[in-house]
């Protein structure tokens, strides 16, 4: 991690889970880590207690809904005034919402699932992008927290995984297109889809539809497996990770 010491990592959804797992890492390993979240008093409190004391001023919450366009931008060009940019961006943040696709009335859950799931990855990127040309030669890393559901639809019986594994389908397609517009833009910024199985986070830990026995990885399994990305070689860039919690049949 030696080429990431001391450089700005932002990573959405930083409140719980994976997110406050990947802050943690990040910061341990030598970044300065801003965490994006709606809930900023969680935020603060969940990432920055778990910090050794000399670490805590290495990370900084900021308020940001990734389900709006302007909430996004007014997050980066803060993180621009504040640190100088962005050189590594994790797109941690998504949403389930407990619907079906053929349900009366779930308009706004769905919209909900899309903007945060898929938007929310359009717009970050979009605005670390600008900021990662500018730095270090052209050069960054965009990780996209996917999910095996983003490769093939899990069909598990009593289980409705409604428009989630089409917004993951999405940003599979997405993972190829910003590699193929960041090679055409003639930069050496990587992009790595993660796309893990069931993960013991607050939006399985709500679901009474999982069984106490089923196979499941922790958010610091992600974290690291984040962090085995972030230091290959600046000539090597791993497109797809796939994690699964062995005996996992999905």
């Amino acid at each position: 991690m030696q080429r990431w010491q001391n450089k700005v990592a932002v990573v959405t959804g930083a409140s719980s889970g994976i997110g406050a797992a990947l802050c943690k890492t990040l910061v341990d390993n030598g970044m300065i880590v801003v965490g994006l979240a709606r809930r900023l008093v969680k935020m603060n409190t969940t990432v920055t207690n778990t910090l050794a004391e000399d670490k805590k001023q290495n990370f900084t919450a900021f308020k940001c809904d990734i389900a709006d366009e302007q909430s996004v931008k007014d997050a980066f060009t803060w993180i621009e005034d504040k640190f100088g940019g962005v050189d590594v961006l994790i797109n941690n943040a998504g949403v389930v919402k407990n619907t079906t696709l053929l349900a009366e009335g779930n308009s706004e859950d769905l919209l909900a699932t899309m903007h945060t799931n898929v938007m929310g990855v359009v717009w970050c990127t979009r605005e670390a992008f600008r900021s990662m040309r500018q730095r270090n030669g052209g050069m960054g890393h965009v990780i996209i927290v996917n999910s095996v559901a983003g490769h093939s639809v899990p069909n598990f019986p009593g289980m409705n995984f409604n428009i989630y594994p089409s917004s993951k389908h999405a940003v599979t397609a997405m993972t190829e297109v910003l590699r193929q517009e960041f090679a055409n833009e003639k930069t050496k910024i990587k992009i790595t889809s993660l796309s893990p199985g069931a993960v013991h986070t607050e939006i399985n830990q709500s679901s009474e539809e999982i069984p106490p026995e089923f196979p499941i990885l922790q958010p610091e399994d992600i974290a690291n497996a984040a962090l085995f990305c972030l230091q290959t070689p600046p000539h090597v860039q791993i497109h797809e990770l796939t994690i699964k919690p062995v005996g996992e049949m999905m």
